[in-house]
């Protein structure tokens, strides 16, 4: 069944006329009115499958509210323009991460209909398997996701968690496999050699920070000739002092400038069906907000990258 509470009211947060924002230019809109937008946005407020520190269901509602404060000027691209809010999924009150998933995957297919380019805002990684399991019914699909972790632990016999969405979709078919950013020290042996077995593409964050544009580009011929590209944004990809509000903050990530320009050179593949932005949680982050603004900005990124 397809649910969605309402969404908010955007509003710009800048007193200069000048200034256009993205609190001016995302609009609240329905799944039947969608198709009039490049792109939807759509909140997923469910951390029950985080391992570690929960707090990630808040994530859309502060994201959101960041986001209505940046400026929506580009640069190089101009402004951003023709973004729609969908609101936030209704996720089910009781049952187990599977179900979970399960029934969200019934809302998210009905997104992924739509004429409109699908950006979720998590919640947790375990919505990832909601989120691309539709897409396996209609081609060839690789996800490039940047992340600290592979996230392809075996699941556990009580069921999933937000370490095993890969491990979920492999077995649901996923064709390509690319996690960007992912540290030493932060994965066991056996899941490395898992993903390798699956083909996947490894690229770590010193590889990023050697060079940003090879790495995207690694990611991405790593994914073959897939028919479809997922994009998804772990924040913790970034280092611990840019976003300590992240579900598992570790040293040695990203910087936001090396993600932000990793994300627009993907984001520009013109096979990308879809982009999510997962584990951030407002009420762990610092005074200053700063992993909440740095998530905001990383889906103002995106949206660039992706329409320019």
């Amino acid at each position: 069944m397809t649910a969605f509470t309402a969404p908010p009211d955007w509003a710009g947060t800048s007193s200069d006329p000048n200034d256009e924002q993205f609190g001016h230019v995302v609009e609240a809109t329905t799944l039947s009115s969608a198709g009039e937008f490049d792109a939807v946005l759509v909140g997923e407020p469910y951390d029950g499958a985080v391992i570690g520190r929960k707090g990630a269901a808040d994530g859309p509602a502060a994201i959101r509210e960041s986001l209505a404060g940046v400026k929506s000027h580009h640069f190089d691209a101009g402004p951003v323009t023709g973004i729609g809010d969908l609101g936030d999924v209704a996720v089910p009150a009781a049952g187990g991460v599977e179900a979970v998933q399960d029934a969200v995957a019934e809302t998210t297919a009905t997104v992924h209909d739509a004429d409109a380019l699908p950006v979720f805002l998590g919640g947790d990684n375990s919505l990832t398997v909601a989120n691309v399991r539709t897409l396996l019914d209609s081609g060839s699909v690789g996800v490039v996701n940047f992340d600290a972790h592979l996230d392809c632990r075996a699941v556990p016999d009580d069921g999933p968690t937000s370490g095993t969405p890969y491990r979920q979709l492999f077995d649901a078919g996923l064709d390509a496999y690319a996690p960007v950013g992912v540290r030493h020290f932060e994965t066991s042996t056996a899941y490395h050699d898992y993903l390798r077995e699956q083909g996947g593409e490894v690229v770590t964050a010193e590889e990023v920070g050697e060079d940003a544009v090879a790495a995207a580009d690694r990611a991405l011929d790593g994914l073959g000739d897939v028919e479809h590209v997922y994009v998804s944004v772990d924040i913790d990809v970034l280092d611990a002092t840019a976003a300590p509000g992240a579900s598992a903050p570790t040293p040695g990530g990203l910087t936001t400038r090396e993600l932000y320009r990793a994300l627009r050179l993907v984001a520009s593949d013109d096979r990308v069906a879809g982009f999510e932005l997962v584990e951030t949680a407002p009420s762990l982050d610092a005074d200053d907000g700063r992993t909440v603004d740095a998530a905001a900005r990383a889906v103002a990124h995106f949206l660039t990258g992706w329409s320019a």
